[in-house]
Order: structure tokens, then C-alpha cells, then sequence
């Protein structure tokens, strides 16, 4: 089993912090974009609107998630010590390895089983998590 990603909040306070830390960042990743796309002014200010930053900023942190990567086994043992986490779980139980992360504050973990395409589980494991978990926690003062 190994770890990856740096964001696991404990608190529903600190993911609002940790989301409104990328903030900038996603205005200077859009910013970035545009000018490489060659963005005139009047495109830019069309083209580059509150909701285009917006989604680069869930999409950063939910990109900078923390998830466990592991067999079912590991997972099932996970669980087992989490007896009070709901588990929201999504592909196939007939598979070999599971990915997850952990919402303490929230009592949940989400995860996605995988038989060989980690990357593509993390990936659907974080957008997965950020949208059944954190969008509305992060998005309440945001």
C-alpha cells in the first residue's frame, strides 16, 4: 500500500482554507492558458469567466487530494479499523485493488477499485471526492 497526494483535511474549516488557498493559483493557471491560446483582451474578458477559474480551482484541489492506494484486502482492513466511515465505493467488486481517501470530519471514504489503471483510479477517485464530498463543504462560504 502507498499514499499519494498532500491534502487530507481534517476539518470541514480546514478544506475550506486549503480550497481557498488554490485560489490564486487557479487564476494564474487560467491566466497562463489563455495567454499560450493566444488570447487577445476582448477574448480573454469573454472566454475567462468566474466559472472557467472556478473550475480550475476544484479542479487543483481535488488534484492535491491525499488517497491510499492499495489490494481490497488493505482496503477491507482500512474499513475494518473505520467502522463508523459510511463507504461510498464505485466500479467493480471483482477487481484487485482499491484506491481510496478518507473524510474524517465527514465519517466517509470514498473509493474506486482498479485491476491495472492506477493513475485513471486516482484520478476518478479525487473529481469523485470532490464532487460527492467537498463541492458542497468548500462552496458554502466560497
Amino acid at each position: 500500500m502507498h499514499t499519494e497526494g498532500l491534502l487530507a483535511p481534517a476539518t470541514a474549516d480546514a478544506a475550506r482554507d486549503r480550497y481557498e488557498a488554490v485560489g490564486p493559483t487557479a487564476q494564474t493557471t487560467v491566466s497562463e492558458v489563455a495567454k499560450a491560446m493566444d488570447f487577445d483582451k476582448d477574448e480573454y474578458d469573454d472566454r475567462v469567466t468566474g466559472a472557467v477559474v472556478e473550475t480550475a480551482r476544484e479542479a487543483i484541489f481535488a488534484s492535491l487530494l491525499e488517497v491510499r492506494v492499495g489490494s481490497r484486502e488493505e482496503f477491507d482492513d482500512w474499513c475494518d479499523d473505520h467502522p463508523d466511515f459510511e463507504v461510498e465505493t464505485i466500479g467493480s467488486e471483482n477487481v484487485d485493488n482499491v484506491v481510496w481517501h478518507a473524510v474524517p470530519f465527514a465519517e466517509t471514504v470514498v473509493a474506486a477499485t482498479f485491476q491495472d489503471r492506477e493513475a485513471a483510479a486516482v484520478g476518478t477517485l479525487r473529481r469523485q471526492a470532490f464532487g460527492s464530498v467537498y463541492r458542497e463543504i468548500v462552496t458554502e462560504t466560497a
